[in-house]
């Protein structure tokens, strides 16, 4: 299997886990609701009178079952839970796989065209942290030479920029930047996350 396949196999497997989670933890609420039901008697209220008869005002059997069953259930979800950290240990690791193919994929591209020499047509003026550039090691300064397809010979406005960026969703972009009179090679991703758009920087075009 390819890392991407392994990739998307380990997030399959991370989503199964979490709607496990999901449903057993409406059943806990189930169960404290039906407690709830019993006046209120939840995990720890007598089960018995202070003659020590079994209480009248409630179903004594329903509560003991409820109690017995959540008890079951807490110790299957702190075991779920484990399960679900390891999955994204191993996810987080996929990922890390994949990002290095890609980074190596795209290095391979870029130096095949190491003997074009291009002008930078655009420049990065922010960077969001946390955001898919600033993951991408894509920093505040850097003068793009190329970005996926577009570079200066055939760069007519920034739209030529956002038309790569929408049709490469979930898919590496190979970008070069000058930085500090340094060619720098990076592999952008453009996807969502918690900020606005798909990048999280904001880009401008040099003005010659």
């Amino acid at each position: 299997m390819s890392a991407e396949q392994l990739q998307s196999a380990a997030m399959e497997e991370v989503q199964q886990l979490v709607q496990r989670k999901d449903a057993m933890e409406a059943q806990i609420k189930a169960y404290y609701d039906i407690l709830e039901g019993q006046k209120h008697v939840g995990m720890d209220g007598p089960l018995v009178d202070a003659e020590g008869y079994p209480r009248s005002d409630i179903d004594v059997y329903q509560v003991r079952t409820a109690r017995h069953n959540i008890i079951c259930l807490q110790n299957d979800h702190k075991a779920l839970m484990k399960e679900i950290e390891e999955a994204l240990h191993k996810l987080h690791a996929r990922d890390k796989e994949k990002h290095r193919q890609d980074e190596a994929r795209v290095h391979q591209e870029t130096m095949q065209q190491e003997n074009q020499i291009l002008l930078a047509f655009a420049k990065v003026d922010t960077v969001s942290p946390g955001s898919p550039a600033s993951m991408s090691g894509l920093q505040v300064g850097d003068e793009i030479i190329e970005f996926g397809s577009v570079n200066t010979q055939n760069f007519q406005n920034l739209q030529n920029i956002a038309k790569v960026v929408q049709h490469s969703e979930g898919k590496p972009i190979s970008i070069t930047v000058t930085r500090n009179g340094q060619h720098v090679h990076l592999s952008l991703t453009p996807q969502q996350w918690s900020g606005r758009g798909l990048l999280g920087c904001n880009i401008v075009p040099l003005r010659n």
